[in-house]
């Protein structure tokens, strides 16, 4: 058998708990239709937390340029972090793959990227790409400045008290796709707005209680609402979704808004654009990144414009 140059190979990363166990259930279907489709690839398996930044960072290393994640979001997240750790090759060089096989799979929606397997492999091979902006994350955990990377949508506030609720869930080991909105109800009941000031490319724009920020490069977060509907994954730019202190009975009549795009229509919502951001609070509020519990204020966020190259379905472009 001809070998095939490690650079033009597919080196693809199987998240064995994506979508609670969903990858590896159908992991048999989806590398048949990558033989049929003719796409060269090498299989490994993340085996624990953050797995799969140190695979990325060896695969890149080792010469790949190809990366495919069957995963979800959190897969995506991790593979990111690990193409801005590497020191082998620049960023943009190396193509990004996803077949989703997550409970959220937020990040494809943004891009229209197939859930049918046969589907996202048919855009592997046909190669359609797009430039997508990575936000850089400064955030503070144990007293040290800590660095990670975006490539979808970041909460302080509330979305990472709902966070840490739905990941007390999954570890005592409960499952199903109702666990977020189980987590959302009951953080909502609890959780106290705080003192936050917003700083946009060095101007102060907030200074007053915030109930939840979301910052942005995709639309969607939290299993398909949108916090951020405006938001445009090559322009440079972060949307910032603002949140002002709210009854609960103000959020359930305009639950309907987070799902539909209409989130800015609701008088307590603002929205803002820029390409730094610096979030302090009083107390300290907590932060995550693509679903990634990290730790808390002071925050600051970077763009990183046009440097992770993914694939994407090629309608698109239409």
């Amino acid at each position: 058998m001809q070998q095939v140059d490690v650079s033009k190979k597919w080196y693809t990363i199987v998240n064995p708990v994506a979508g609670f166990g969903k990858g590896l259930e159908d992991l048999p279907l989806i590398t048949k239709l990558i033989r049929e489709n003719d796409i060269p690839y090498e299989l490994v398996f993340s085996q624990h937390k953050y797995h799969v930044t140190e695979l990325t960072v060896q695969a890149v290393n080792e010469g790949y340029r190809h990366i495919i994640v069957i995963g979800g979001d959190g897969t995506l997240h991790e593979v990111v972090n690990g193409l801005f750790i590497q020191t082998k090759a620049d960023v943009e060089d190396i193509t990004v793959a996803v077949i989703p096989v997550g409970t959220g799979n937020d990040w494809i929606r943004m891009y229209g990227i197939p859930t049918h397997y046969s589907e996202a492999v048919r855009a592997i091979r046909e190669g359609y790409t797009f430039m997508q902006d990575v936000g850089k994350v400064q955030y503070e955990e144990s007293h040290f400045r800590q660095v990670r990377y975006m490539a979808n949508v970041a909460g302080a506030g509330f979305d990472p008290s709902v966070t840490k609720i739905y990941e007390h869930y999954k570890a005592k080991g409960k499952r199903g796709k109702h666990l977020y909105a189980q987590g959302f109800v009951k953080s909502f009941m609890h959780y106290k707005s705080t003192g936050v000031k917003v700083w946009i490319d060095g101007e102060l724009i907030h200074k007053d209680l915030l109930f939840s920020i979301a910052i942005g490069i995709g639309k969607y977060n939290g299993g398909g609402t949108q916090q951020l509907p405006l938001a445009v994954a090559d322009d440079g730019l972060f949307d910032l979704t603002l949140i002002r202190p709210m009854h609960w009975w103000q959020m359930i009549f305009r639950l309907r808004s987070l799902f539909n795009g209409n989130i800015y229509k609701i008088g307590h919502i603002s929205h803002h654009r820029g390409r730094t951001i610096r979030i302090e609070s009083t107390p300290e509020i907590m932060v995550e990144v693509d679903g990634e519990l990290l730790g808390g204020t002071p925050l600051e966020f970077e763009m990183c414009p046009r440097s992770v190259k993914i694939v994407v379905n090629k309608s698109f472009f239409d």
